[in-house]
């Protein structure tokens, strides 16, 4: 089974050589490995160049945000199952891509997930936050929850059926896609019970309290566009439900 994972990139470079030494690492044999920088001006490009054996397809160009970025990666994607690794993550272990493809062994599963781990930004081998996740069930998105986005893994049938990322959305287009996907659409997932990847904290990608509040707001706008009311709460249920990762 062919996977395809993509990394979008923009000055990326003092974090993303230990995304590709993740890649680099992965004992499955059919991957492909895509990347998708912004227009990097600081050394992004020279890793790229430099990692090139392990990278199948690149390009390099502006784009209009994350989200862009991972939908110009899904077209170019040729695997049957696509997977993202963002250019401040890595994969936690050699053996992710192998764990993920033996769970689309069943050719009902459309979507996978697992575990992340966020680690200090300057000490990535002290946890600083754990994100256990669990199956699906109806009506847990109600409760505030949601998989790990840099873990999720959906077959490429399913962009084409149900589309990509809402670029209307500037910081929640993941949680609309997923509750998309899950919710509304009602794909099988699997849960794999393992760290699937191991994310920095104290990046720009981390959200400030204001970005916070345009995500809670875009997350009610998610509910809507798809057709679904949530509970009242759930809007805030989302963000307390992450208190717990801190003591896990």
């Amino acid at each position: 089974m062919k996977i395809s994972l993509i990394t979008s990139t923009f000055n990326s470079a003092s974090t993303v050589q230990s995304t590709f030494d993740s890649v680099r690492k992965q004992d499955h044999s059919d991957l492909e490995y895509l990347v998708v920088d912004g227009g990097s001006t600081d050394e992004t490009i020279g890793l790229i160049l430099s990692n090139s054996d392990i990278i199948s397809n690149w390009i390099t160009e502006p784009d209009k945000g994350i989200y862009d970025a991972l939908n110009k990666g899904i077209q170019m994607a040729t695997g049957e199952v696509i997977g993202f690794i963002h250019s401040d993550d890595f994969l936690a272990d050699s053996n992710v891509i192998s764990s993920v493809a033996r769970a689309f062994v069943n050719k009902e599963v459309d979507a996978v997930y697992g575990d992340l781990q966020y680690v200090d930004r300057d000490d990535v081998n002290r946890m600083v936050r754990s994100w256990k996740s669990k199956p699906y069930r109806e009506n847990l998105f109600r409760m505030g929850w949601m998989p790990a986005h840099p873990t999720f893994y959906l077959r490429k049938d399913a962009y084409t059926k149900y589309g990509v990322y809402n670029t209307n959305f500037r910081i929640s287009a993941d949680y609309e896609l997923m509750l998309r996907m899950l919710l509304k659409h009602k794909l099988k997932s699997c849960y794999l019970p393992m760290v699937l990847v191991k994310m920095r904290v104290g990046g720009a990608s981390n959200q400030s309290i204001k970005n916070r509040w345009l995500a809670n707001q875009e997350d009610a706008k998610a509910w809507k566009i798809n057709g679904y009311k949530p509970f009242f709460l759930t809007r805030w249920l989302k963000p307390l439900s992450k208190i717990s990762q801190y003591w896990q």
